[in-house]
């Protein structure tokens, strides 16, 4: 923490030298990007919807320097929300450190000294406190006031809620710049969610061109083509800045050597992937009890998987969904659905439900349930992208949501048979059935999805998965053993799995670790790694990721 806080002075005291030592930068772009873009101003009274803000901001944020420093080295300068890779477009402005630039492009668009940005982030670990205090000293250098606050309670509604004119707004959330992170599940995630009218489109007001731009990847599912339409993508982006990326980095998996995963792969544990925890043997403590310990335990209620599908653990073991997917998230076999067949134009997937199964109130699982399921999910306002373009993509769904018919036609039950058929190509269909799962409608179907996280079912959640909730202290602690009328027997012996209450940002597993009272965990805390790594009896798996930090820019204007 010390070496930490010297950093920080470090920079800080950098900064208010910028005006005796500023950086030599190429002020154009490189020809592939066209050079900052040319506007008239801003699209409201929001100064942040004026472009020239926001290059400015990225200009004002020496990112090399922070990713030297308090990233210590495990970490990339972003200059696109694409990681680095046969993704990525060559030639895109970096935006590298340039404070004269930034002072210009401010004065030129009239900004107002005065105004102070409001900077909200959900993570609980002293490097965000660090990084927010860094950036903030490079603001004011260049003459922007800067405050950040972290967000509490329902973070999906403080974060994510969308305009009902999602064009003109005004803005439905309470924030200048939000700090926060993309796990992508696939590249049409990082893109998706600025979309007009997207339900977690919450910053950006909608943009004829990008949607274009932004559509032409969701076209296709020949990968080339797909590759080629992000690249147009990321011009347009690198240009606009409707976000501003910031950095890339790895997630951290930590494990006990109490643990034995029998070769299991490490993959992004943000999202659900086929780890098969049933067959993972762990060794008995001092009682002979077998039990995991983890974190990511329930603070007020357990987080529905419509946002994120598989970053809490109990998303992991509650819930199974319709297929599974490898460690590097490409779909492959069935969980739920013992088989399932592609139409060779792509709009059709039949799924063969498996026989026997039920859930953990023994309930048999059946074809409504995946039916339910995506008709309730089709109204939560803050569903991912890549699910909702998924469901947006079926037939009879338009019918649907304004009410003119009571089910998406799309969405065939025969017997232990379900059927999508889509009215539009969807390239990353069976990735949304390998990530969200089905949910019970005998306990679902009277509850609101407009407010989902508010439903009751939240606080004790009902799965198909391979363990059942035994205790829930909110706040202190829960506990899961075994579902006897598991369909799959595993080879594993955990039997019980006890979970500390933590967000995605855990500021006890290092102490939790040190105590023998964490087995399994995984963060994106450069801090915490180097400190688990010095822990004798735990491994730290350092795992690449598609995963890029960036302030989301609330472009609409305010109430």
């Amino acid at each position: 923490m010390r070496r930490i806080f010297s950093l920080i002075m470090i920079i800080v005291l950098l900064v208010s030298f910028a005006g005796c030592g500023t950086k030599e930068v190429e002020e154009s772009a490189p020809p592939e990007t066209g050079g900052d873009t040319e506007v008239v101003g801003a699209l409201n009274d929001n100064p942040l919807s004026d472009v020239r803000v926001r290059q400015a901001i990225a200009y004002a944020i020496d990112m090399d320097a922070l990713a030297a420093s308090l990233l210590e080295g495990k970490a990339l300068p972003a200059n696109s929300l694409t990681p680095n890779g046969p993704w990525k477009v060559d030639g895109l402005n970096n935006y590298e450190y340039n404070p004269d630039k930034a002072r210009e492009l401010l004065e030129a668009a009239n900004w107002d000294a005065d105004y102070e940005l409001d900077v909200v982030y959900y993570y609980g670990d002293q490097l965000t406190v660090d990084l927010m205090t860094a950036i903030q000293a490079y603001l004011a250098d260049v003459g922007m006031k800067m405050s950040f606050r972290k967000l509490e309670g329902d973070l999906t509604a403080l974060l994510w809620t969308t305009p009902a004119d999602p064009v003109n707004g005004p803005s439905e959330v309470d924030w200048d710049l939000a700090y926060a992170g993309i796990a992508a599940l696939t590249m049409h995630e990082y893109y998706n969610r600025h979309q007009t009218g997207a339900t977690s489109n919450s910053h950006t007001p909608g943009d004829t061109e990008l949607d274009e731009l932004i559509q032409a990847t969701n076209i296709t599912a020949n990968i080339e083509e797909q590759i080629a339409a992000f690249k147009e993508l990321q011009k347009y982006e690198n240009e606009n800045l409707f976000s501003i990326p910031l950095y890339y980095q790895q997630v951290f998996v930590y494990s006990s050597d109490r643990i034995d995963r029998k070769g299991m792969p490490y993959g992004n544990e943000q999202f659900a992937y086929d780890w098969r925890i049933i067959d993972w043997d762990i060794e008995a403590d001092a009682n002979g009890d077998r039990i995991l310990y983890s974190n990511t335990g329930p603070i007020e209620f357990f987080e529905t998987p419509f946002v994120n599908p598989g970053f809490k653990m109990p998303q992991k073991f509650l819930f199974d969904r319709l297929i599974t997917a490898d460690g590097a998230l490409t779909p492959t076999e069935g969980q739920l659905a013992e088989s399932y067949t592609v139409s060779d134009d792509g709009l059709s997937i039949e799924f063969v439900l498996r026989d026997g199964v039920t859930w953990h109130d023994g309930t048999p699982f059946t074809a409504e349930d995946v039916q339910f399921t995506v008709e309730y999910s089709s109204k939560v306002p803050q569903l991912n992208a890549i699910a909702q373009t998924t469901y947006m993509s079926l037939e009879g769904y338009e019918a649907y949501m304004d009410g003119s018919a009571d089910h998406i036609s799309g969405i065939v039950i025969d017997g232990n048979k379900v059927t999508f058929n889509f009215a539009s190509l969807d390239p990353n269909a069976l990735m949304t059935f390998s990530q969200w799962p089905p949910l019970p409608k005998h306990l679902l179907e009277n509850t609101d999805p407009i407010q989902a996280q508010q439903a009751s079912f939240w606080q004790a959640p009902v799965g198909t998965g391979p363990f059942r909730i035994e205790e829930v202290n909110m706040n202190d602690y829960a506990t899961f053993v075994p579902y006897e009328g598991y369909w799959d027997e595993g080879t594993g012996n955990i039997e019980k799995i006890h979970l500390y209450p933590s967000g995605e940002s855990d500021p006890n597993i290092v102490i939790n670790a040190e105590s023998n009272r964490l087995d399994y965990a995984y963060n994106k805390s450069v801090a915490d790694a180097n400190a688990v790594e010095k822990i004798e009896f735990m491994e730290v798996h350092p795992v690449d990721i598609r995963y890029t930090r960036l302030f989301y820019v609330n472009k609409f204007e305010k109430q």
